[in-house]
């Protein structure tokens, strides 16, 4: 399972994630924490139009902070501010995405401890787990939690019933099944209709019903399910990417531009 927070997560916004491996299966993307991660060709197609207009100029990782805030507003969420002059990093391992991303499995003291590392805030937390609004994950991701939640051929208790049983029609035992709407019934539209299915306890990932768990973030869920506030969460959102977008963040002499986003220069 992978949103826009994991794109800007690991290493910070220098898109490590785009590069190609050194080795078979080594690099960032290869990770199973980046297994559906898509749009590489997206990326690739921009830097290549770039290139021919301004070559060396636009990194690879502006690209990416730029094409997450237009894919949202493009699906009809709110634009922000993004600043530019971000310089390309040049390592990118699996191991390190799989041992630093936060989990679609974690509870939330977990969440918690994950993203004050990149000081990130219990605000910015339940904000970007918004961003579960848009796209999809496997019946892989979720087989424990319908199947096997404690060990014992159990269903996750926080899952609602019923939803538990459409989604086992859908994913059969070992993970088997297709793909799935994170948001169900409004994955292709970013809005604050993800909050209303978490509070429903239908969020479809542990991590989802794990914001119900903390005072702060409960509050949260619950201010952005009732309709005459949801205009707050895309402005709240905006100041999260932005936030985010600014870890990590090579500039100066530090990295590179990549001529290619797949492979350092």
């Amino acid at each position: 399972m992978t949103t826009l927070k994991n794109v800007h997560f690991l290493k910070g916004c220098e898109a490590s994630v785009l590069l190609d491996a050194a080795e078979e299966g080594d690099a960032e993307k290869d990770a199973s924490s980046n297994f559906s991660l898509r749009g590489y060709d997206v990326v690739d197609d921009v830097k290549s139009a770039i290139e021919k207009s301004c070559p060396g100029v636009v990194s690879c990782a502006d690209i990416l902070a730029l094409a997450a805030r237009d894919a949202v507003r493009l699906t009809g969420g709110s634009s922000w501010k993004v600043e530019t002059g971000r310089r390309d990093g040049r390592i990118s391992l699996s191991k390190e995405a799989d041992e630093n991303l936060p989990s679609s499995n974690f509870n939330i003291a977990q969440l918690k401890q994950n993203f004050a590392f990149k000081g990130l805030t219990k605000k910015d937390l339940v904000v970007l787990s918004g961003a579960h609004t848009i796209g999809v994950t496997s019946c892989f991701v979720i087989n424990d939690r319908l199947y096997n939640f404690t060990g014992r051929s159990d269903t996750d208790p926080a899952l609602d019933p019923t939803f538990a049983s459409e989604l086992k029609k859908k994913c059969k035992p070992g993970g088997g099944g297709p793909v799935l709407e994170l948001d169900q019934g409004s994955s292709t539209v970013s809005d604050a209709h993800f909050y209303k299915a978490v509070r429903q306890n239908r969020g479809l990932l542990t991590s989802d019903a794990a914001l119900l768990n903390d005072p702060l973030t409960r509050a949260y869920v619950k201010r952005q399910s009732t309709s005459p506030v949801k205009a707050t969460f895309g402005k709240d959102f905006g100041k999260s990417m932005v936030k985010m977008g600014g870890i990590g963040v090579l500039t100066g002499n530090e990295g590179e531009i990549r001529k290619r986003c797949a492979f350092v220069n």
